[in-house]
């Protein structure tokens, strides 16, 4: 993704009342991460809670008065369905008794996503009617009314088999790929699984080559299952990064720890440079400009599907670390946390959903760069989305209203002064764009990119990853040889 920073913000782009709008290639993936990490690191920010109550706070700017405050959650309650530690004996045996479908990796990603409140106020899969408004207006109506962004479908397919297993029963039990119980899906309703339909809406496209789609909905069962979930415990990876899995309650008592008067989250799926802690630093300190005392930094890495020429995610943690360790971001007010979404790749639609769970666990300000979410055509040598769309949907989405979306600009290697600057078009000649994709052939080919691209520390994390990978893929031919 190109980095696109616009703080030129207006008073009336920064209201932040509740109300008014505010604008302040596939290989077979596997969700078990390696068995022992490539990389090892502490956690990158001590977590400590307390139950303070979140605080209300003002600054002005222009003269007038912005009210900030850590955000409330869609539909006004964070929703937890993770069974309590004194009914998980009798509901795991309830669970064996009931007829199972077995979830599938992608699944399992869901059901993390839901049990921890970040699809809020959504308790399960989707039932027919909660799917059909997802897909057709991106939105949820609550039964008072009111509409909260929901822009991609959250379902479990299952096959003709199973369907016809389950017959009448009214919840059943699921089961993780390795065969444990994980969950009782509750007051299930089966519906038809119209794959063409979904995957125009989504990605506005049926072209071939879309990740997600062909990774898990092309081979997924032609039937939809929706319920409510009692999850039996909380998820875990052991990847040896589940500290970093904060659940959108626990980041939101850190925030409060923190004292912190301003979120602002930033979504990433690849390594941090200069360029990225360029605009992160640079909108604190507007946030500190505009009036707030203490605004705090979510570095909010995308932990589920990636397609497979993306960094793994414990490259990328390690990644993250030393970019803290080397200074680039300051720990005091960065809190580095895994978001355990899978990534669709579906731009526009997709960004909205990265924006509204972030609402869910306290962030006020999003910040959105060009082409979110987005990726090249599959079979077209052009970007699938129009890269200024993803920021535009989100200042209209419906259901994001309370939010305050930061653009910003595109940040550049500047030649002349040897590091990541903001664009200048009356000068453009002196700046190199530095794609992901030029990154990681850097990486790959052992080329190092220009002084100040990327902290030291940093660099080396990749450079150390892709020489492990290629030799990797160099044991099996020598192998064959």
């Amino acid at each position: 993704m190109s980095l696109t920073i616009k703080l030129t913000i207006t008073p009336l782009a920064i209201n932040l009342n509740l109300h008014p709008r505010q604008r302040t290639k596939i290989a077979a993936y596997s969700l078990g991460f390696r068995p022992k990490p490539i990389y090892h690191s502490n956690a990158l920010v001590p977590i400590l809670y307390n139950n303070k109550q979140p605080r209300m706070s003002q600054a002005s700017v222009s003269g007038s008065v912005i009210k900030s405050y850590l955000i409330e959650p869609d539909g006004g309650v964070l929703v937890d369905v993770i069974v309590p530690e004194s009914e998980r004996g009798s509901k795991t045996l309830e669970a064996e008794s009931l007829h199972k479908v077995r979830l599938a990796k992608i699944d399992v990603e869901w059901v993390h996503v839901i049990s921890e409140g970040w699809a809020s106020p959504l308790k399960g899969f989707m039932r027919e009617n909660e799917y059909l408004q997802s897909l057709h207006f991106n939105s949820l109506r609550m039964e008072n009314g009111t509409v909260v962004n929901m822009s991609l479908p959250v379902v479990l397919a299952i096959d003709d088999e199973t369907k016809k297993n389950i017959g009448s029963s009214k919840d059943v039990g699921l089961v993780g790929p390795d065969g444990d119980l994980l969950a009782i899906l509750r007051s299930i309703e089966i519906y038809k699984h119209n794959k063409e339909e979904r995957i125009a809406r989504t990605w506005g496209t049926t072209a071939p080559g879309l990740p997600y789609v062909e990774e898990f909905i092309t081979p997924a069962g032609n039937w939809l299952i929706g319920g409510d979930l009692e999850v039996l415990k909380t998820i875990k990876y052991n990847d040896g990064l589940d500290h970093y899995r904060l659940s959108p309650q626990q980041l939101r008592e850190e925030f409060d720890r923190r004292q912190a008067d301003a979120v602002f989250a930033f979504q990433l799926r690849n390594p941090v440079h200069n360029g990225h802690a360029l605009l992160m630093n640079d909108t604190r300190r507007r946030l500190l400009e505009m009036g707030y005392k203490n605004p705090i930094l979510l570095l909010h890495p995308l932990g589920g599907f990636t397609k497979v020429d993306d960094v793994p995610l414990d490259v990328r943690m390690e990644q993250h670390s030393k970019v803290l360790e080397d200074g680039v971001l300051d720990p005091e007010t960065t809190i580095v946390s895994i978001f355990p979404s899978p990534m669709h790749y579906a731009g526009p639609t997709e960004v909205q959903w990265h924006a509204k769970a972030r609402i869910n666990a306290g962030a006020n300000f999003y910040i959105v760069g060009r082409d979110p979410a987005g990726m090249g055509h599959p079979i077209e040598k052009r970007d699938l989305y129009d890269p200024d769309h993803g920021k535009k949907v989100l200042s209209m989405a419906p259901g994001l209203e309370k939010l305050n979306i930061l653009p910003f600009r595109v940040a550049a290697y500047d030649t002349m002064a040897k590091k990541m600057a903001f664009f200048d078009p009356s000068r453009s000649k002196d700046f190199l764009f530095i794609s992901g994709t030029k990154m990681r052939t850097f990486a790959r080919t052992g080329e190092n990119p220009p002084d100040g691209f990327m902290c030291p520390g940093g660099w080396e994390v990749l450079v150390k990853y892709y020489e492990r990978l290629q030799a990797e893929e160099a044991t099996p031919a020598a192998v064959s040889a």
